[in-house]
């Protein structure tokens, strides 16, 4: 890491200790292979290990879940959070949409509900740590905890986990961050596990058809309106279905014929407008970022200037670039300059900083142009 005046900052990272032989250890488990095999490893190493369930939405079935802990001989708790999910991940990502923004749900869920459902029930009833098969490394360095890539960039994941505070990075262990998936599905189908022959799911799981519109019309009373396709001159090319529909960098199912490409470059809600630009147009050189949460980063020592690799979406290829941070009416605020332009950067999405395979921060991306 970089300082404003050209210093290396050290990012050594080192896994912080994680006593195993007899700690107990809370492991969210959904009945997949990944939740399956970290439940296995830990008790494998000695741990102290029981499985926790936690209940989303109507669409949260805990039989599998049920399954794989009775084939691992170990306790599942179900712990219901559809009233947590509902406030701090359904509702948040139906208004980014209707504001003509492309939210994660899974930022909102992890520290939200996820890792803090399982952080509040491991306290509440004694338990040491708490682990989940994401692929990535928890580190420790300058007396702070943060997320590390995983080794394979393939499976790394730790893009969507930029939100979890100190205290949750305290308390987590992630096995998996060295394995590969085909290991573990073969030691899962060497121990006779029905997890071995899972499917993986990258559907969002409130969700499950993939219709997000007609969820929005269900449940939030989201109404589209037509408007226009404008050209980055305001020229009027055309009419869309309404701004839910589109999505920066989009190319396709825009229902346009004008002879050639378009690629959605951005979409005003106010004024109930999408962008269309040729190739090149959804490539920008710079973002802004918002509601930032410092990881490996101290926001007490923030530098003027950061070098670092930012990753604006979970299979992008970070792109290098400087780093400014400011103060808004908001709160603190990043401002990146892409050393190359980036494509799609998307107003709703999350931006994550790395020095390294260390996570630095992240933060949701506020504009870009």
């Amino acid at each position: 890491m970089t300082s404003a005046a050209g210093e290396t900052v050290s990012t050594a990272a080192t896994d912080p200790s994680r006593p195993s032989r007899g700690r107990r250890v809370l492991v969210g488990m959904s009945g997949g292979l990944d939740s399956t095999a970290t439940a296995m490893i830990l008790r494998d190493e000695g741990c102290v290990v029981e499985g926790a369930a936690v209940i989303m939405h109507e669409h949260t079935d805990t039989a599998a879940a049920r399954c794989a802990a009775a084939e691992l001989g170990i306790p599942l708790h179900e712990i219901d959070a559809r009233a947590r999910f509902c406030t701090d991940v359904m509702r948040p990502f139906a208004e980014e949409y209707m504001r003509g923004r492309t939210p994660n749900p899974c930022v909102f869920c992890n520290p939200a509900v996820k890792f803090g459902v399982l952080c509040d029930y491991a306290r509440a009833h004694g338990f040491d740590y708490v682990a989940t098969g994401h692929y990535a490394f928890v580190g420790f360095d300058s007396g702070r905890f943060f997320i590390r890539r995983a080794a394979s960039d393939r499976k790394d994941q730790s893009y969507a986990l930029w939100g979890l505070s100190q205290d949750q990075l305290s308390m987590l262990i992630l096995p998996l961050g060295g394995r590969e998936k085909a290991e573990l599905r073969e030691l899962a189908r060497s121990r006779g596990l029905s997890a071995a022959s899972s499917a993986e799911s990258e559907d969002i799981c409130f969700i499950p058809d993939g219709d997000y519109v007609s969820w929005l019309k269900e449940n939030y009373g989201y109404e589209p309106r037509e408007g226009d396709f404008v050209d980055e001159h305001g020229n009027v090319l055309g009419r869309h279905r309404g701004i839910a529909y589109y999505t920066v960098g989009q190319r396709k199912g825009l229902g346009l014929s004008i002879g050639a490409p378009m690629y959605v470059k951005s979409i005003d809600a106010e004024n109930n407008t999408v962008t269309l630009a040729p190739p090149g147009g959804e490539y920008m050189s710079r973002a802004v970022l918002s509601g930032l949460n410092f990881q490996l980063l101290d926001p007490a020592k923030l530098p003027e200037r950061l070098r670092a690799e930012v990753r604006i979406r979970y299979a992008a290829k970070p792109v290098p670039a400087e780093i400014y941070f400011t103060e808004a009416g908001s709160g603190l605020e990043a401002e990146v300059v892409f050393d190359t332009p980036a494509r799609a950067v998307t107003p709703g999405q999350s931006a994550v900083a790395y020095s390294d395979d260390a996570l630095l921060f992240g933060g949701f991306i506020k504009s870009a142009g």
